[in-house]
């Protein structure tokens, strides 16, 4: 079925350095975007642009680095966008796309398109300093002002389609939607009581291990009848506190949010003994709070046994170095 359209459906998506819209960069930008039929089309026209992007800090003039797991599922690295243009480069050709569109994507409400936004605020706010700037020449003061003009654009005023909301809502994700889907189609009873919910999840794992056990054209991995397979499908990350706060990255306890995200938890020690005082007056749970503090007093009790370990050979020898040069 074709899209009853008045105005042209861009659907768009984004590939970033990570997750946190305030300090992470978009490095790769696609669209598509779908125009309204004309009298006499049987298929709508489709045009698609994608644009590279080297992700850029206009406050730090650098690169903003690629988190570790971003990498891992998108496969780009910081070095493949060195030789890109910055989003401040192609932001006047994203724009001319955008103009007089709606907008599409996937789960694009929640991150994609208010990642395209922080973009366009970054280049505006660039541009308003240095039209604010007195140590700027003129003639780049007006090519701050022709970029501004080019990219007045409220992405809020854009009517937005979320094809993973209209998923959701058309097909729920909860208990009851489960086991009609595995066990047989029928619902249970009492649902919401906690004896029935229980006794259904368990008969919904049955009959999911049943649907998965040979590959198919739509699923070619299978669930293994074993617990440790069980807990460890869907690749999410192990924590060490349950509200995800740090998680082991390599069997490294790391930090997963905040101004030290992605740094090992022991480097953030060595650097920022205050920040596990931080957390310990901050609003976290009580959980992640003893997590924090058990890290803290493993560290301490390291760098006190190693004040008291007999120096190493190499230590002993750079002792005596230094002593003979003297």
């Amino acid at each position: 079925m074709e899209l009853n359209l008045v105005r042209p459906l861009l659907f768009f998506d984004i590939e970033s350095t990570g997750l946190n819209i305030a300090t992470d960069g978009i490095i790769e930008l696609s669209f598509v975007k779908v125009l309204p039929l004309k009298d006499g089309e049987q298929e709508q026209e489709k045009l698609i642009k994608t644009w590279k992007i080297r992700p850029w800090d206009y406050q730090g003039h650098c690169q903003i680095p690629i988190a570790p797991s971003a990498s891992a599922v998108n496969g780009v690295k910081d070095e493949d966008l060195v030789d890109c243009p910055r989003f401040i480069e192609v932001v006047s050709e994203v724009a001319s796309w955008l103009k007089d569109s709606d907008l599409a994507g996937f789960n694009s409400t929640k991150f994609d398109l208010p990642m395209l936004a922080e973009e366009f605020e970054r280049v505006k706010n660039y541009c308003e300093k240095r039209l604010q700037d007195d140590r700027v020449p003129s003639d780049k003061k007006g090519k701050a002002l022709e970029l501004l003009r080019a990219i007045d654009i409220n992405l809020h005023e854009c009517r937005m389609v979320d094809v993973q909301t209209i998923y959701h809502f058309m097909e729920p994700r909860n208990l009851k939607a489960a086991y009609r889907f595995y066990c047989g189609g029928h619902d249970f009873q009492n649902a919401h009581t906690a004896e029935a919910d229980t006794l259904a999840t368990y008969e919904v794992l049955k009959g999911q291990l049943e649907m998965y056990k040979e590959p198919d054209g739509f699923h070619e991995q299978v669930l293994k009848n074993d617990i440790k397979s069980l807990s460890e499908m869907g690749g999410r990350p192990k924590t060490v506190d349950y509200a995800g706060r740090i998680v082991l990255r390599d069997g490294v306890p790391t930090i997963s949010f905040g101004k030290y995200k992605d740094r090992p938890v022991r480097e953030v020690y060595e650097r920022d003994r205050s920040y596990f005082a931080w957390i310990e007056q901050g609003e976290f749970t009580l959980d992640t709070k003893r997590q924090f503090r058990r890290l803290r007093e493993q560290f301490d009790k390291e760098a006190e046994d190693r004040k008291h370990m007999p120096p190493s050979q190499e230590q002993l020898d750079l002792l005596k170095n230094a002593f003979m040069k003297g």
